[in-house]
């Protein structure tokens, strides 16, 4: 499985439609390839079966008395199945097989996307379990359950949860042994508009991707999404609402459900679309206490990622964690963590429980916990709101590691409606050249205006060594890149006071 790396705007659809590269020469030993549909659940309103396309890769020598593991695998938003079993050839060669699937409305399947809605795409995925379970060649664990895993990035990792997840609403219990999420969601609205302030540059990638995939009402409300950088009011408001409230591990989590199963999550400290955060509460709380003690959560620098120019940021691409951890690359990880979680094959394997962690400038921090345990109270702060230049206000002197989710309170008063302001920790030698951390920053929005309330910020996920000579700052911005074009076009001022500042310190 490729590894996704910092890219350009110019190749984020390329990066959105995780592939993965093709092609070999057919011999005796080679595997098997069927090309084959499925029929799922029809689309709302309708009774038509939606069909689901898939190409599936038997390795050579399965058979009824030789079984093998199953590996599933699907594509990023906007694009398509593998079809070519050299992709797969490290698994193949393992003795796994494959079977790599379009979904709903991508490739060549049918039907509409609903963007892993557990009714339509979760569904999809568990219609693709049955028929694995069919297969006389994939090992059976008792009548209808064979062993299974699952890799893929981006909406390659949601189908993974929506598939999990809906078993384990409908049944009780899923027939997954294992996952492998990469770059992926825990809350859909929360990771495209958080604090309902739109992600605007890559939404406007996300639609031109495959926005005409997408029900006509829910393509209206992105537009509008897009357009005026915040949640649309009104019917369109609600269309979008009621089309996000299911799409991920949160609304499960909401009611009582977590799973039970080895998940091995890659996420990146730099991926501006789903970030860090997104990847620890689906660690921290979609997985049971059992399974998350046999499972990691890894780190690295890279995913959806665009360099933050307003304001200035930095990172250094690249996964330290996969190689402290023993591995080339996360694709190689994540072949031994199936290897140990399918077939109790003793790799080496160490590090389960933990998060491992690429720092901003290249190395991994390993902890147990990211619980914040410093508090540092940073006074009063007033920073322009639309326009204007950043307010930088040092933290901490280094050397000081910081990893985890800082978290930002204050009381808030605000002169007009529509106020933002956009909250990260930077790192420099004095607040002028102070660089935010790993390219990410988190958005406070008040739609009104608002006087002396209580608002709690959280900040965006980091791993970050700040030397001796430098400092550790809060940068208080009045824009950022990633929410061009919000509302409130008149300047104004964003008034915070009692600013305190918590987060975890690595020692």
């Amino acid at each position: 499985m490729r590894r996704l790396k910092t890219v350009a705007l110019g190749t984020v659809l390329a990066l959105l439609a995780v592939g993965l590269p093709a092609s070999a020469a057919a011999g005796a030993t080679d595997p098997t390839t069927t090309n084959g549909c499925v029929e799922s659940v029809p689309e709302p309103g309708s009774t038509t079966p939606v069909r689901i396309c898939y190409s599936l890769f038997k390795p050579a020598g399965a058979s009824a008395r030789r079984t093998v593991p199953l590996v599933l695998h699907s594509h990023g938003w906007g694009g398509s199945r593998t079809k070519d079993a050299a992709a797969f050839a490290s698994y193949l060669q393992a003795g796994y097989g494959v079977l790599s699937f379009d979904q709903r409305s991508f490739g060549e399947s049918s039907g509409v996307a609903h963007v892993m809605n557990p009714d339509l795409e979760g569904r999809d995925v568990v219609r693709l379990v049955d028929l694995v379970a069919g297969l006389d060649w994939v090992t059976e664990q008792r009548p209808g359950d064979p062993l299974i895993g699952a890799i893929g990035g981006s909406y390659g990792g949601g189908y993974q949860f929506a598939g999990a997840f809906t078993e384990l609403r409908d049944k009780g219990r899923t027939r997954f042994d294992a996952l492998v999420p990469e770059i992926t969601w825990w809350d859909l609205k929360q990771s495209l508009a958080p604090d309902e302030a739109a992600r605007t540059l890559w939404l406007t990638s996300l639609y031109a991707g495959g926005g005409q995939n997408l029900p006509p009402a829910v393509q209206a409300a992105f537009v509008a999404l897009i357009t005026t950088g915040a949640w649309p009011a009104g019917q369109a408001g609600r269309d979008l609402d009621a089309f996000f409230a299911k799409n991920g591990p949160a609304w499960h989590v909401r009611h009582g459900r977590k799973l039970d199963v080895p998940v091995l999550i890659g996420q990146g400290l730099s991926d501006n679309l789903f970030n860090l955060n997104q990847g620890l509460q689906n660690f921290d709380q979609a997985l049971t206490p059992r399974a998350r003690a046999r499972s990691m959560l890894v780190g690295y620098n890279g995913g959806h990622t665009l360099p933050s120019v307003v304001p200035p940021g930095y990172a250094t691409p690249g996964d330290p964690c996969s190689i402290a951890l023993g591995s080339p690359n996360f694709g190689a990880l994540a072949q031994r963590f199936l290897d140990l979680s399918l077939k109790h094959r003793g790799s080496g394997l160490t590090g389960f429980g933990r998060y491992h962690l690429a720092t901003a400038d290249g190395r991994c921090a390993t902890e147990r916990d990211l619980t914040p345990n410093r508090r540092f109270t940073l006074g009063n702060v007033t920073s322009s709101a639309n326009a204007g230049l950043p307010v930088t206000v040092e933290v901490a002197k280094g050397p000081i590691t910081v990893t985890g989710v800082p978290r930002l309170d204050a009381k808030v008063t605000t002169l007009r409606p529509d106020a933002a302001a956009y909250f990260a920790l930077s790192v420099g030698s004095s607040p002028l050249d102070a660089k935010i951390v790993q390219n990410n920053t988190m958005p406070l929005r008040e739609p009104r205006v608002v006087r002396n309330v209580r608002r709690t910020v959280e900040l965006p996920g980091i791993a970050v060594d700040v030397p001796a000579g430098k400092s550790l700052y809060l940068t208080v911005a009045p824009a950022a890149d990633m929410f061009a074009g919000q509302d409130g076009r008149l300047s104004t001022a964003v008034k915070l006071d009692r600013l305190a500042l918590s987060l975890h310190r690595s020692y």
